[in-house]
């Protein structure tokens, strides 16, 4: 073994190798940070304007109607036009939309239905930046490094996870929320100058999709062929839907089940960071996932939640939410480079597009449910449903893919049982 071989990166830090990877996660990861000080300021000023998880709830349903509305065809348009001018697009169009609400929120006219109109701006925004980001990655590294990116491009989203909450906090507490708004904003001049400073060269593009009739149904019939993709994403889209609305119940759960405020909040999503940073560096790490551990994975993020919504102390919650940071991100990164390693490139748009659709689209459906569960019934039982939905279709899941693996193996011994006929 030689000593390049030694000193190699491995698991998601081999994609630091890329030179161009290295100036688009910097950019990245600033961009990342003023995000999620961005969630956590929002969440907490509708909250607080309203009272009321259900608005909450009407907020990230705003956010992400969007990508339910126009999915498919914002991953079309990442298909057909160049992944890096859409980026800088949305880069511009973000700063402007968090500079705006920063101004109204620090001169203290905001009103709720200013959150909610600020909700469906950057949900508009975000249907077209999220295809165009998540294929953009296989344009930035090689093929063989591209599920390193994937996990390290997780990894670094909660990284700043970490860091985000805990700004936001200090900044709610100390001046006010809309300073939150007003950092984040600048914060889109990261990824803005690390987009401007990868060279054309570096880059390679997939070929543009034609401009025909079928585009879209060329990418469905894709998926409908392939029943592990269509399976991971169906998975994905119970999480995104029923699973992830965090928002909603751990506000909650830090207000009403234990008599916190936001740091109790923020200490919530650090600690989700920290377990959720280690789950996406260790899926980094082996080859492509099958679809059994990815079922497996998602089946043991639902039981950590139901477990968590139970949890009467504020420190075995604590730990059970690490743990549920870790099942989920790792879930997350095996999922996306498991559909992306599976897809061809000039399809990837499309199909991301899909991903992207189903795994935030479906939150207007599921978080209005969500909210409504948890300011009628309390904090705990709308935890727990957002845990017992994911379990319940990770085993459904399993089950299809066994009857899958059973009728692949009788086609095989079907055929070689001809072959032999015919040979004798």
């Amino acid at each position: 073994m030689t000593t390049e071989a030694v000193r190699r990166p491995a698991g998601a830090f081999a994609a630091l190798t890329s030179p161009s990877y290295r100036i688009y996660i910097a950019g990245q990861s600033l961009a990342n940070t003023g995000s999620w000080m961005q969630s956590i300021a929002q969440d907490w000023l509708i909250f607080d304007l309203t009272h009321s998880s259900t608005a909450v709830g009407v907020t990230m349903a705003l956010q992400f109607l969007p990508m339910l509305a126009l999915g498919l065809h914002a991953g079309l348009v990442a298909d057909r036009l160049p992944k890096r001018r859409i980026l800088l697009t949305t880069q511009t169009l973000n700063a402007t939309a968090a500079g705006s609400l920063a101004a109204i929120t620090i001169g203290g006219a905001v009103r709720a239905a200013d959150v909610y109109a600020f909700a469906l701006v950057s949900g508009l925004i975000f249907a077209f930046d999220g295809p165009a980001r998540q294929s953009f990655v296989a344009e930035v590294v090689p093929p063989g490094q591209l599920r390193a990116a994937i996990s390290m491009n997780a990894a670094a989203f909660q990284a700043a996870r970490l860091i985000g909450p805990a700004i936001a906090s200090l900044l709610i507490v100390s001046v006010g929320t809309g300073w939150v708004f007003a950092v984040n904003a600048a914060c889109y001049l990261g990824p803005t100058i690390g987009l401007l400073r990868l060279r054309p060269g570096s880059l390679m593009p997939a070929p543009a999709a034609p401009r025909a009739p079928g585009a879209l149904r060329a990418a469905a019939r894709y998926v409908r062929g392939r029943p592990d993709v269509a399976w991971t994403i169906f998975l994905v889209g119970l999480l995104g839907t029923f699973g992830l609305n965090f928002p909603i119940v751990l506000t909650a759960m830090a207000k009403s089940a234990f008599g916190g405020s936001a740091s109790t909040y923020g200490l919530f999503n650090i600690v989700l960071a920290i377990g959720s940073a280690a789950g996406a560096l260790l899926a980094g790490v082996g080859t492509r996932p099958r679809p059994r551990v990815i079922a497996a994975a998602g089946a043991a993020f639902g039981l950590l939640q139901a477990a968590a919504a139970v949890a009467p102390l504020m420190a075995l919650f604590l730990a059970l939410l690490a743990a549920m940071g870790l099942v989920n991100l790792a879930f997350q990164s095996m999922a996306n480079s498991s559909v992306q390693l599976a897809v061809p490139s000039e399809l990837r748009g499309r199909v991301m597009g899909l991903y992207m659709l189903v795994f935030i689209g479906g939150t207007p459906i599921g978080a209005p449910i969500i909210g409504a569960i948890t300011s009628h019934f309390g904090p705990r039982t709308g935890m727990a449903v957002c845990g017992a939905i994911p379990a319940l279709g990770a085993v459904v899941m399993a089950a299809a893919m066994a009857r899958n693996r059973v009728r692949v193996a009788r086609g095989r011994r079907g055929e070689a049982t001809v072959a032999t006929l015919r040979s004798g």
